[in-house]
């Protein structure tokens, strides 16, 4: 019987947080703003990513904004503000991922007059965060080269649950001795012929590929 209550509570809280991003995402769109929520692990490079492609979005004019979540501290929200784009910080404490509660309440407290674009940091981690959608338009997972060519078959749930998936640092893959043909063939026995981004944030590789895939170029 408890096993069954666990069960059912599960289930509860992950449609009513299937339901808060519906909300969210009609938020965002009411105000004309399009967003992604960028998953992966720590080390990824996804807050180097995001300031990459923030920095190419607001030459081309557009306002961006994002939501920093971590579970302790403010080191990546503070590299977004060095770098000249509007944060906000979330703080998870013991949870594993953000869920669509806290982007709510995020949102209640942010400007968003002028925002043409917001980019979500997850949670560093590519387990937790595939079963809490945000209410993005866009769903993006990023991987890197030093994290082994393993990585997609570990982990398929987060990449099934993606509509964008972004390989990072392949400049380094031949110093990792990492085969980059691999992880692709692992990707493509997952989402078919959907396209992996491969980019380098250092060399600029990939990222008019992904500016496009976010309807961003």
């Amino acid at each position: 019987m408890h096993k069954i209550t666990d069960i059912s509570m599960e289930t509860d809280v992950l449609a009513e947080n299937k339901h808060l991003a519906g909300h969210n995402n009609e938020n965002l769109r009411s105000r004309g703003i399009r967003s992604v929520d960028i998953m992966g692990s720590i080390g990824s490079g996804k807050t180097a990513m995001i300031i990459t492609l923030a920095k190419e979005m607001m030459k081309r004019g557009t306002n961006v904004a994002v939501i920093a979540g971590d579970v302790t501290g403010q080191d990546d929200f503070d590299r977004f503000q060095e770098a000249g784009i509007r944060a906000y910080n979330i703080n998870t404490g013991k949870e594993c991922h953000l869920d669509s509660l806290m982007v709510d309440k995020a949102l209640d407290h942010m400007d968003l007059e002028g925002i043409g674009f917001l980019f979500i940091e997850n949670v560093g981690n590519l387990v937790c965060p595939a079963d809490f959608p945000l209410g993005a338009d866009h769903r993006m997972v990023i991987i890197s080269v030093t994290e082994g060519d393993d990585m997609v078959r570990k982990h398929p749930m987060i990449f099934n649950d993606s509509d964008i998936a972004v390989l990072n640092k392949v400049d380094l893959a031949d110093y990792m001795e990492v085969d980059v043909k691999r992880i692709q063939r692992d990707y493509k026995a997952i989402k078919g012929n959907k396209e992996l981004y491969l980019t380098s944030v250092r060399t600029g590789a990939g990222v008019p590929q992904l500016l496009k895939a976010l309807d961003a170029d």
